[in-house]
């Protein structure tokens, strides 16, 4: 039987001792639309994008969700060469999610082992950062220093850098 995938992140996050604080609302598919909730979410709200090359390299890369990532550029600066988005099937193969619910909570799965992690240095400059928790009618924030113990106790590494915006 399987668990809702919000439930296995707020689980891990229990069990490492990570403080969060999780809303609900309409689902929301891209950065583009308004979630409705009650009250106001405190902190940085942010989209991470699953981008791959033609040598089967697969990068996460997270930024504040009203920017727009400049992704020739980017593969200029990680040397990658051409990147273009994961496809739904690699989603789900490497991170075991679907469209709309693209999050770096879903490194906590095996599957995620050799995916490269990318965040956006002004994004890191917010103390209370918020992803969906795997599932895109929530919201959840934890803090800048919880958000990076967690990543790395998933078995990966981040790049902070000053991603390059259009």
């Amino acid at each position: 039987m399987n668990k809702k995938p919000e439930k296995a992140v707020f689980e891990f996050f229990k069990k490492h001792d990570i403080p969060f604080k999780n809303f609900e609302h309409n689902p929301v598919f891209t950065a583009n639309e308004k979630i409705e909730l009650d009250e106001p979410v405190p902190g940085a709200h942010n989209k991470t994008l699953f981008l791959k090359n033609k040598k089967d390299q697969y990068w996460l890369v997270s930024i504040l969700e009203h920017q727009r990532l400049d992704i020739k550029k980017l593969q200029e600066l990680v040397e990658s060469g051409k990147l273009s988005f994961a496809s739904p099937e690699l989603l789900l193969e490497k991170l075991g999610i679907t469209p709309g619910s693209v999050t770096p909570f879903a490194l906590m799965n095996r599957s995620s082992q050799g995916v490269s992690v990318i965040l956006d240095e002004e994004m890191m400059k917010h103390k209370i950062l918020n992803f969906h928790p795997m599932h895109n009618d929530m919201t959840t924030g934890i803090s800048r220093e919880d958000f990076l113990r967690f990543i790395k106790l998933c078995g990966h590494t981040p790049m902070v850098i000053d991603l390059p915006k259009m």
